[in-house]
């Protein structure tokens, strides 16, 4: 088989960097703490770079609507066409990061991103029709692709399996880092140009290229092309599943290991239709909460717009909170951790439901906020759990995959699904949907529980092994 076979079609500048010479330990000793930190901020920084030219169609949306440029439902397709082709690319290029140089990967995806929203607020014809402008945000989101996988790949040879929930968490907040600064950057730049819409789109591009040229400094690919140990030899914690042996990786084509590691593995498919819902969990609620406080309890546009940005704040310190939950009082038994999140779920949203008409406003805000407090956790938790669970080779994959289903089926379900059920059958019918939703979610996470306790087993087995060989040296 030729190495570009191996290599999944990545482009010999883009690969994977091989082992380095092996330094000494007192280098060892010196030199992995900092770099950890490092990558760390590599990865965050360039991951909330992401998030200043993701979709940035929502900030300008009513002065596009009020200027006559586009209608709603215009507004909507192109926002779609950014979400589908994210949640395909997410796969995609995963499997391609997979095999190539996080530290290029990385920013490479987001200055193309970037200068694709400077291109848009810059030349009209992108912008010139709906089609032109959908396509072009299409490309956008394929760009966008490339920010997750390689920020797993770092995640999963950087940071050990006892440790990873609390540091993915910490990372995972890049993105609410990201969501707050496009907010600022686009707000600067629209105060500055006479409220044109374009600005909206290449000043936040700008400041991503510079963060991309930063995610470049900082980012390393693996330990081992430091010329470093493996984490799990550093940290003296094994991984709950082995890396594909270099023999299997020489001896088949990328998409048979995929297919045999990934998409036909049962607990990576478990975790994919777990993500289904608890996407369409974390949308169902946030999109349409405006519209539920309006209708049923006669709140002002404020209010609903107040419970969308409690939702969005109170999941910052859900992640976090739930990232340190599964490392210290699970064990890194994540799905011990999803199952109480999502038991939490489930019943703040049949509160926000069963509360009688001229509840205070403060107590529907709270009820919103503990659910946003509790979905970012599970969010977080299923690209973790699939790291976790599937050979460091093609961890991204896994993560990617599970991406592409909550992505493209989840967030269909949450926008022209629920919209659906909310128009034809009313909100009584909307959150029995919701609540069955939940209900699938914990099912399919106590499937993949199981096999995590096997894991986690085999896990234990060979930390004690490694315990025993390093005292007896």
């Amino acid at each position: 088989m030729s190495s570009q076979s191996r290599s999944g079609g990545v482009p010999t500048f883009l690969r994977a960097l091989p082992p380095a010479p092996r330094l000494n330990a007192e280098e060892i000793t010196r030199k992995y703490p900092f770099l950890r930190f490092q990558v760390f901020m590599g990865i965050f920084l360039g991951y909330a770079g992401f998030y200043l030219v993701r979709n940035n169609i929502s900030l300008v949306s009513a002065l596009l609507k009020s200027e006559g440029i586009l209608d709603t439902v215009a507004i909507g397709i192109i926002g779609n066409a950014v979400f589908v082709s994210y949640g395909l690319s997410k796969f995609f290029m995963a499997t391609l990061s997979d095999r190539a140089n996080a530290r290029l990967f990385m920013p490479i995806g987001l200055a193309l991103s970037g200068l694709t929203n400077i291109l848009l607020g810059t030349l009209p014809a992108l912008s010139a029709t709906v089609t032109i402008f959908a396509l072009v945000m299409f490309i956008n989101g394929w760009f966008q692709g490339m920010g997750w996988p390689p920020s797993g790949r770092v995640l999963v040879h950087w940071f050990s399996t006892s440790e990873r929930g609390s540091k993915t968490a910490i990372w995972n907040c890049a993105h609410n880092v990201g969501g707050a600064g496009v907010g600022i950057a686009a707000a600067w730049a629209l105060s500055f140009s006479s409220n044109q819409w374009q600005s909206a789109f290449w000043f936040p591009g700008i400041i991503s290229l510079i963060v991309a040229a930063i995610a470049f400094v900082l980012i390393r690919d693996t330990p081992e092309s430091q010329g470093l140990p493996p984490i799990e030899e550093y940290r003296n914690d094994p991984a709950k599943t082995e890396a594909i042996d270099e023999s299997e990786l020489a001896g088949q084509s990328v998409w048979s290991i995929v297919w045999r590691h990934v998409l036909s593995n049962r607990t990576m498919l478990f975790l994919a239709l777990a993500n289904v819902f608890i996407y369409t969990l974390r949308y169902g609620v946030l999109s349409w909460t405006p519209v539920y406080l309006h209708d049923l309890h006669h709140a002002d546009l404020n209010a609903g717009i107040a419970g969308f940005s409690f939702f969005e704040i109170t999941g910052i310190v859900g992640t976090l909170l739930c990232g340190w939950v599964s490392d210290h009082l699970f064990r890194g038994y994540r799905t011990g951790t999803g199952v109480l999140f999502l038991s939490g779920v489930g019943i703040f949203i049949a509160a926000y439901w069963l509360v009688p008409t001229g509840t205070p406003i403060w107590v529907l805000m709270v009820i919103v906020a503990m659910i946003g407090g509790l979905i970012y956790g599970p969010v977080m938790l299923i690209g973790l759990q699939a790291i976790d669970m599937a050979p460091r080779n093609v961890a991204g994959t896994a993560a990617g995959y599970t991406g592409l289903m909550g992505y493209v089926i989840g967030a269909t379900l949450a926008s022209t699904g629920v919209g659906w059920i909310i128009k034809h059958y009313g909100w009584n019918a909307t959150f029995i949907f919701l609540i069955i939703c939940t209900v699938l979610a914990v099912a399919l996470l106590l499937g993949v529980g199981k096999d995590e306790k096997r894991l986690m087993e085999s896990h234990a087995a060979a930390h004690r092994d490694a315990q025993l060989r390093q005292e007896q040296k």
